[in-house]
Order: structure tokens, then C-alpha cells, then sequence
């Protein structure tokens, strides 16, 4: 097969870079409003929109009962919050609530909206009328609009580590009335398209204790044996009751961000297969 004449494959990024970049800009900037609509972003200047709507989440576990959650999202907060945990060496039923006045920010939420908010920026600075001049430029856009898409994805899928004393000193433990119980700790988090509910027991451990004493390090979720000093007491975990509940705007913002990336970097193939033209001049 007869290899095009230099100035076909001119031809052919010229176009490449004045019409399809653009239409390809379009298609990210489509999706990315659908992306930024399920984090319950506010469109751009109408005062018309009211708070976010409250939804309310179930979590459970198929592997055990002793733990019943009701937590109400609303955008990126959860307003509302009913927990009952069932301790079967007493027979104890334990309810708490967030207090009436409270809520509580789930900053994964908030900082992946945030990032979204970022790549529609800068694709927004570069519309119809914009003329890319080099393949370096649309590179360039195209590694910066990546950079805020993985950013988003990861502060959904990576948790923070947190320490039992992080935990232990976290707002979210004042949240609640009646107050928690003091051998409980409870954290909240999102991971992947889930929202996550984990409650610790702890039991002291005695000044006598032949027990090693190791502090545990930070974990996104600890385990039973865990140890940790709080005040002055030392502590370790008995019981871990962990439940979830998929939120499915979580789930779709994940797909948007894969089929973005994917396409941006389809775009940057593209461009790079044509490197020897850009590299040297401006078209």
C-alpha cells in the first residue's frame, strides 16, 4: 500500500487539530456536565437551584446483623444519621443519631466535585473559537484535564488512612446524641461507589496486662487486636462491624471519569502519531 504524500498527512492534521480536537473537546465537556450534575453541582449562575435533595441509605451486611444504618445523604454531606448496633454478650441494643443541628462533610465528595469543576474550566477556556496552534498544545491540555479527572477518581477510590487516635479524635464521634459510648468509634467514608459505616468496640487494656503493647498504624479499615493509647488509657479493638451501601451517582461519576480519560487519551495517540510535523512548526 502506497504510503500519502507529506502533504495528505499535512492535510490530515491540519484537520486533526482545527476541527476533530474540538469536537472531541465537545464530547468531554458533554460528559463532564453529566459527571458534575450527579455531584449536585450548582449550573452556572441560576439562583434558582434549590439545597441538594436528601437521599437515604440503607447499610447492611449479609455477614451480620449487629449493625443497622440509616444515613441521609444530601449532596456532599450527611445530614442525618441512625444507627443501632446489637451487642450479643449482654443482649444490649444501642441506638445514637446525629444531633438535629449537625452535619457532617464527606471531603471525598467534596474534593472530587471540586477536581470536575476544575477540568470543565479548562476545557471551557478553550472553545470553538480558540485556534490550537501546535500538537504540544493539545497535549498540554489534555495531561492537565487527565490530572483532575484521576485526581476525582482517586479521592473515591483511595480512603484515607487514619490512625485509631485520628479516628478516636475526629468530629464525627461528637456528632451524635446520646454521645457514643466511650469503648465505640465510629468513621464514615466513601470507597469506590460505596458509602461505608464502621463501628469499633473496644475493651481497655489492664496496667498489668502481659499483653505486647504495639500501637497500630493507620489503616483504612483496622481489625480486631488493633491497639492504640488514648488519653491515658490504653485500648484495643474486640469487634468490627463494617456496612455499605452502594450510591449509584457515585457509580455513574466513576464510568464518566473512565470514558473521559479514555478519550482524552485517544486524543493524545492521535496527536502524537502526527509528532513530527508539530514538533518543529505551528500549523
Amino acid at each position: 500500500m502506497r504510503r500519502p504524500s507529506h502533504s495528505s498527512e499535512e492535510e490530515e492534521f491540519r484537520w486533526l487539530l482545527h476541527d476533530e480536537v474540538h469536537a472531541v473537546l465537545r464530547q468531554l465537556q458533554d460528559i463532564l456536565k453529566e459527571a458534575s450534575l450527579r455531584f449536585t453541582l450548582p449550573s452556572s449562575g441560576t439562583a434558582t437551584e434549590g439545597p441538594a435533595k436528601q437521599e437515604n441509605f440503607i447499610l447492611g451486611s449479609c455477614s451480620t446483623d449487629q449493625v443497622k444504618g440509616v444515613l441521609t445523604l444530601q449532596g456532599d454531606a450527611l445530614s442525618q444519621a441512625d444507627v443501632n448496633l446489637k451487642i450479643p454478650r449482654n443482649n444490649q441494643l444501642l441506638h445514637f443519631a446525629f444531633r438535629e443541628d449537625k452535619q457532617w462533610k464527606l471531603q471525598q465528595i467534596q474534593d472530587a466535585r471540586n477536581h470536575v469543576s476544575q477540568a470543565m474550566y479548562l476545557l471551557a477556556n478553550r472553545d470553538e473559537s480558540y485556534q490550537f496552534r501546535t500538537g504540544a498544545e493539545v497535549l498540554k491540555l489534555m495531561d492537565a484535564v487527565m490530572l483532575q479527572l484521576t485526581r476525582a477518581r482517586n479521592r473515591l477510590t483511595t480512603p484515607a488512612t487514619l490512625t485509631l487516635p485520628e479516628i478516636a479524635a475526629s468530629g464525627l464521634t461528637r456528632m451524635f446524641a446520646p454521645a457514643l459510648p466511650s469503648d465505640l468509634l465510629v468513621n464514615v467514608y466513601i470507597n469506590l461507589n460505596k458509602l461505608c459505616l464502621t463501628v469499633y468496640q473496644l475493651h481497655a487494656l489492664q496496667p498489668n496486662s502481659t499483653k505486647n503493647f504495639r500501637p497500630a498504624g493507620g489503616a483504612v479499615l483496622h481489625s480486631p487486636g488493633a491497639m492504640f493509647e488514648w488519653g491515658s488509657q490504653r485500648l484495643e479493638v474486640s469487634h468490627v462491624h463494617k456496612v455499605e451501601c452502594v450510591i449509584p451517582w457515585l457509580n455513574d461519576a466513576l464510568v464518566f471519569f473512565t470514558v473521559s480519560l479514555q478519550l482524552c487519551q485517544q486524543l493524545k495517540d492521535k496527536i502524537s502519531v502526527f509528532s513530527s510535523y508539530w514538533s518543529y512548526r505551528p500549523f
